[in-house]
């Protein structure tokens, strides 16, 4: 049996929501809010005109990149890249083909680099970033900057991909540095 609860958006929109007997009025009531927050009609924001795309890959930064790149190829038979230096991001990558997305190993490249520093910190190695495609990538950040996430440049610069690429606060974004690229 179909239960309604009424209610108006900040909007001042009236609007029902139709929910089973048997979920709880909690539940519907979570659904109201969660509807409430993240409208954007009822946030009174214009609709993005970017669209987020699938995950690009994973970046891991490690300490030997031959000996990572061994790894992969020769113990789980993956096929990999060639290696590829890319200056101007301070990075050596090599890129691990998984079929539905791809692993980045990144190496450091001069002593500007910032895998440098994250292997100070963690000299191990680790998770570094991981990349999701946009289809507009100058959108997206105009539309993230309008939402207060922060961006590590004022431009998007060419990544390992010859793509514009951005990167995101990882303190804006759960801890976890995201970085955008156009598909």
């Amino acid at each position: 049996m179909a239960s309604v609860m009424r209610f108006i958006s900040l909007a001042g929109r009236r609007s029902w929501l139709y929910y089973n007997k048997n979920i709880s009025e909690q539940i519907a009531k979570s659904t109201i809010r969660r509807t409430l927050l993240t409208s954007p009609t009822i946030l009174n924001k214009e609709q993005a005109f970017w669209k987020l795309g699938k995950l690009n890959h994973l970046a891991i930064a490690v300490p030997d990149l031959e000996k990572a790149t061994a790894f992969y190829r020769d113990v789980l038979g993956a096929s990999v890249s060639e290696q590829l230096p890319l200056p101007e991001h301070g990075v050596t990558t090599v890129f691990i083909d998984l079929g539905n997305t791809k692993i980045e190993l990144l190496h450091p490249l001069g002593e500007q680099s910032p895998i440098e520093g994250f292997l100070a910190k963690k000299p191990e190695g680790g998770m570094h970033h991981i990349c999701i495609e946009v289809d507009d990538i100058k959108a997206a950040m105009k539309d993230l900057v309008s939402n207060k996430i922060r961006t590590l440049s004022k431009e998007p610069r060419i990544g390992a991909h010859n793509k514009p690429v951005m990167f995101l606060h990882p303190k804006d974004c759960g801890g976890v540095l995201v970085e955008l690229e156009e598909a």
